[in-house]
């Protein structure tokens, strides 16, 4: 029988080699079972029920995003793991080739606009905060030579952030032209191409009333709760324009794209964690 909630570290092992194995299938493009790989996954446990074997993918993914790898959609994660699990978790993608070579090609993978789908809604509801971690974790050095930053390479991919921001163009041109408001749908400008990148948003849109939309958008192939990047124009855009910025956060984007919108400041909706530092010389 299970003892309790305690997972034998070669539970872990199994959990985690099959959890990484359905991520490089879908990393790739290739179609797998989920139910088959969950009762396979069970027969080599000590009588785990699906609803634990569950929650513990929803931990490996949360583990994978702070290590910045692409995780399972579908798999929401969960932030209260233990670090055995941070243990196994790096261990096995040190040795393992095929995970990498499948997260670099599907970050790096060009993108093409995609026209807005008049057959479903893009629009869902932003993650709220009590559903994102359960508790917010302290800054701890990782000098692990694993980490590959993946979410990074693709916020540097051009390509797909360009066709995310060509997505927003059309959406707000369609939102006023639904709202009658047709000159200003006219007006809505990719402001990122046209005036360039350091403005601190990306399109130029307005409110029904004529007030301006400031739009920056972030872009991503994988789940809604994958971590993002901004930069420090941005923030401080945010702060000195709240009544008037939007980020809109699109996900899902090669597949199916889905977005929700983070109105007025980032940092009113999000955890900040400084990433890389400007060094100046001592003067």
């Amino acid at each position: 029988m299970a003892r309790g909630d305690s997972w034998s570290r070669a539970e872990v092992e199994a959990c985690v080699a099959s959890y990484l194995t359905m991520l490089a299938l879908d990393l790739n493009g290739q179609r797998y079972n989920k139910t088959e790989y969950a009762e396979a996954l069970m027969r080599k446990l000590d009588d785990r029920s699906r609803g634990s074997v569950e929650f513990k993918h929803c931990n490996i993914s949360a583990v994978l995003l702070e290590l910045g790898y692409p995780s399972i959609n579908g798999y929401k994660p969960r932030f209260n793991y233990q670090l055995e699990l941070l243990s196994v978790v790096e261990s096995q993608l040190a040795g393992n080739p095929v995970v990498d070579a499948a997260a670099q090609a599907a970050v790096e993978r060009p993108a093409i606009e995609i026209p807005v789908s008049e057959s479903h809604d893009v629009w869902v509801v932003a993650p709220k905060p009590g559903n994102v971690r359960e508790k917010a974790a302290e800054y701890a050095p990782n000098f692990l030579p694993v980490r590959r930053d993946y979410l990074a390479r693709e916020a540097r991919n051009r390509s797909l952030g360009r066709a995310g921001e060509l997505f927003v163009l059309d959406l707000e041109a369609r939102r006023l032209h639904a709202e009658g408001k047709k000159l200003l749908s006219e007006r809505v400008e990719h402001v990122a191409a046209s005036k360039g990148d350091g403005l601190g948003y990306d399109v130029l849109s307005y409110e029904s009333d004529g007030r301006e939309r400031l739009i920056e958008v972030k872009t991503t192939a994988f789940g809604e709760l994958t971590p993002f990047y901004v930069s420090r124009n941005e923030i401080a855009r945010s702060n000195a324009d709240a009544d008037k910025y939007r980020l809109y956060r699109l996900f899902d984007f090669r597949e199916k794209p889905k977005v929700f919108q983070l109105p007025g400041s980032i940092e009113a909706h999000c955890r900040l964690d400084p990433v890389t530092y400007l060094a100046r010389f001592n003067s």
